[in-house]
Protein backbone atom coordinates (compact mmCIF):
# COMPACT_ATOMS: atom_id res chain seq x y z
CA UNK A 1 0.00 0.00 0.00
CA UNK A 2 1.42 3.45 -0.71
CA UNK A 3 1.24 6.00 2.11
CA UNK A 4 1.48 9.62 1.15
CA UNK A 5 1.46 12.26 3.59
CA UNK A 6 3.49 15.04 2.39
CA UNK A 7 3.98 16.09 -1.33
CA UNK A 8 6.34 18.45 -2.55
CA UNK A 9 5.96 20.55 -5.81
CA UNK A 10 9.08 22.95 -6.36
CA UNK A 11 8.50 25.49 -9.15
CA UNK A 12 10.35 27.45 -11.28
CA UNK A 13 7.21 29.43 -12.59
CA UNK A 14 7.47 28.06 -16.13
CA UNK A 15 4.28 25.93 -17.47
CA UNK A 16 6.25 22.51 -16.67
CA UNK A 17 6.08 23.55 -12.80
CA UNK A 18 2.37 24.45 -13.10
CA UNK A 19 1.37 21.40 -14.67
CA UNK A 20 3.54 19.76 -11.94
CA UNK A 21 1.33 21.41 -9.43
CA UNK A 22 -1.72 20.15 -11.37
CA UNK A 23 -0.54 16.55 -10.79
CA UNK A 24 1.00 17.46 -7.28
CA UNK A 25 -2.67 18.78 -6.09
CA UNK A 26 -4.68 15.62 -7.73
CA UNK A 27 -1.51 13.22 -5.80
CA UNK A 28 -2.45 15.58 -2.61
CA UNK A 29 -6.20 14.87 -2.66
CA UNK A 30 -6.48 11.19 -3.36
CA UNK A 31 -4.22 10.26 -0.87
CA UNK A 32 -5.07 13.19 1.51
CA UNK A 33 -1.52 14.33 1.55
CA UNK A 34 -0.16 18.04 2.42
CA UNK A 35 0.86 19.73 -0.46
CA UNK A 36 4.08 21.96 0.06
CA UNK A 37 5.06 24.42 -3.04
CA UNK A 38 8.83 25.37 -2.71
CA UNK A 39 10.34 27.63 -4.90
CA UNK A 40 14.08 28.26 -4.95
CA UNK A 41 15.71 31.60 -5.56
CA UNK A 42 19.23 32.45 -6.01
CA UNK A 43 21.39 34.31 -3.49
CA UNK A 44 21.05 38.13 -5.04
CA UNK A 45 22.55 39.41 -1.79
CA UNK A 46 26.09 40.54 -3.07
CA UNK A 47 24.41 41.11 -6.30
CA UNK A 48 24.02 44.24 -7.97
CA UNK A 49 20.60 44.81 -8.33
CA UNK A 50 18.14 47.54 -9.12
CA UNK A 51 15.31 46.41 -7.17
CA UNK A 52 15.42 46.05 -3.23
CA UNK A 53 16.26 42.16 -2.46
CA UNK A 54 13.72 42.23 0.41
CA UNK A 55 10.91 43.86 -1.80
CA UNK A 56 12.02 41.40 -4.65
CA UNK A 57 11.47 38.66 -1.85
CA UNK A 58 8.16 39.92 -0.76
CA UNK A 59 7.46 39.60 -4.21
CA UNK A 60 8.35 36.05 -5.09
CA UNK A 61 6.56 34.99 -1.92
CA UNK A 62 3.50 37.16 -3.26
CA UNK A 63 4.09 35.06 -6.66
CA UNK A 64 4.50 31.85 -4.40
CA UNK A 65 1.04 32.19 -2.48
CA UNK A 66 -1.00 33.45 -5.43
CA UNK A 67 -0.48 29.87 -7.32
CA UNK A 68 -2.51 28.17 -3.88
CA UNK A 69 -6.13 27.97 -4.24
CA UNK A 70 -8.31 28.54 -1.10
CA UNK A 71 -9.12 24.71 -1.94
CA UNK A 72 -5.43 24.00 -1.38
CA UNK A 73 -5.22 25.70 1.66
CA UNK A 74 -8.25 24.62 3.31
CA UNK A 75 -8.45 20.98 2.49
CA UNK A 76 -4.52 20.20 1.54
CA UNK A 77 -3.28 22.39 4.13
CA UNK A 78 -0.66 23.69 1.27
CA UNK A 79 2.09 25.74 2.13
CA UNK A 80 4.29 28.00 0.04
CA UNK A 81 8.14 27.61 0.81
CA UNK A 82 10.58 29.75 -0.54
CA UNK A 83 14.39 29.26 0.24
CA UNK A 84 17.49 31.33 -1.20
CA UNK A 85 20.57 28.80 -2.82
CA UNK A 86 22.88 29.06 -5.46
CA UNK A 87 21.75 25.38 -5.91
CA UNK A 88 17.89 24.72 -6.33
CA UNK A 89 18.16 20.85 -6.74
CA UNK A 90 20.51 20.25 -3.56
CA UNK A 91 18.20 22.79 -2.01
CA UNK A 92 15.24 21.30 -3.16
CA UNK A 93 17.15 18.11 -2.12
CA UNK A 94 17.97 18.97 1.66
CA UNK A 95 14.18 20.89 2.28
CA UNK A 96 12.39 17.18 1.48
CA UNK A 97 14.42 15.41 3.46
CA UNK A 98 14.14 17.91 6.70
CA UNK A 99 10.46 18.11 5.83
CA UNK A 100 10.28 14.40 6.07
CA UNK A 101 8.26 14.95 2.40
CA UNK A 102 6.78 11.46 0.70
CA UNK A 103 7.10 12.61 -2.51
CA UNK A 104 8.39 15.27 -4.53
CA UNK A 105 6.18 16.09 -7.70
CA UNK A 106 8.67 18.52 -10.13
CA UNK A 107 8.43 19.83 -13.84
CA UNK A 108 10.82 19.11 -16.11
CA UNK A 109 11.75 21.05 -19.72
CA UNK A 110 12.52 18.24 -21.30
CA UNK A 111 16.14 19.61 -23.15
CA UNK A 112 18.15 17.52 -25.13
CA UNK A 113 21.74 17.93 -26.20
CA UNK A 114 23.69 21.06 -25.73
CA UNK A 115 20.93 22.93 -24.30
CA UNK A 116 21.08 20.02 -21.34
CA UNK A 117 24.78 19.90 -21.52
CA UNK A 118 24.90 23.57 -21.22
CA UNK A 119 22.17 23.78 -18.64
CA UNK A 120 21.77 20.49 -16.75
CA UNK A 121 18.75 19.48 -15.64
CA UNK A 122 17.40 20.31 -11.72
CA UNK A 123 15.10 17.99 -11.74
CA UNK A 124 17.85 14.77 -13.25
CA UNK A 125 19.42 16.08 -10.40
CA UNK A 126 16.79 15.93 -8.00
CA UNK A 127 16.03 12.58 -9.51
CA UNK A 128 19.37 11.20 -8.93
CA UNK A 129 19.67 12.56 -5.29
CA UNK A 130 16.65 12.37 -3.56
CA UNK A 131 16.14 10.39 -0.47
CA UNK A 132 11.90 9.59 -1.70
CA UNK A 133 10.39 8.97 -5.14
CA UNK A 134 10.25 12.18 -7.47
CA UNK A 135 7.62 12.01 -10.10
CA UNK A 136 8.50 14.60 -12.87
CA UNK A 137 6.17 16.16 -15.21
CA UNK A 138 7.34 17.10 -18.89
CA UNK A 139 4.98 19.75 -20.33
CA UNK A 140 3.45 19.45 -23.06
CA UNK A 141 2.70 15.74 -22.76
CA UNK A 142 -0.49 13.13 -22.41
CA UNK A 143 -1.87 14.91 -19.61
CA UNK A 144 -4.33 11.88 -17.49
CA UNK A 145 -5.12 14.17 -14.70
CA UNK A 146 -8.79 15.01 -15.55
CA UNK A 147 -11.44 17.62 -14.43
CA UNK A 148 -14.25 15.86 -12.26
CA UNK A 149 -17.46 15.36 -14.06
CA UNK A 150 -19.16 18.16 -12.29
CA UNK A 151 -16.34 20.73 -13.24
CA UNK A 152 -16.67 19.25 -16.95
CA UNK A 153 -20.55 19.71 -16.55
CA UNK A 154 -20.20 23.38 -15.70
CA UNK A 155 -17.53 23.99 -18.33
CA UNK A 156 -19.96 22.54 -21.07
CA UNK A 157 -23.11 24.85 -19.84
CA UNK A 158 -20.38 28.60 -20.23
Amino acid sequence: MIHLKHILVPTDFGEASEAALTYGRALAASFGADLTLLHVTENLFFRPMVTDPVTLRAGMIKRLRDRLTPADLKVLHARAILEISDDPADEIVTYAKSANIDLIVMGTHGRRGAAHLLMGSVAERVVRTASCPVFTVRHPEREFVVADRQEQLAAART
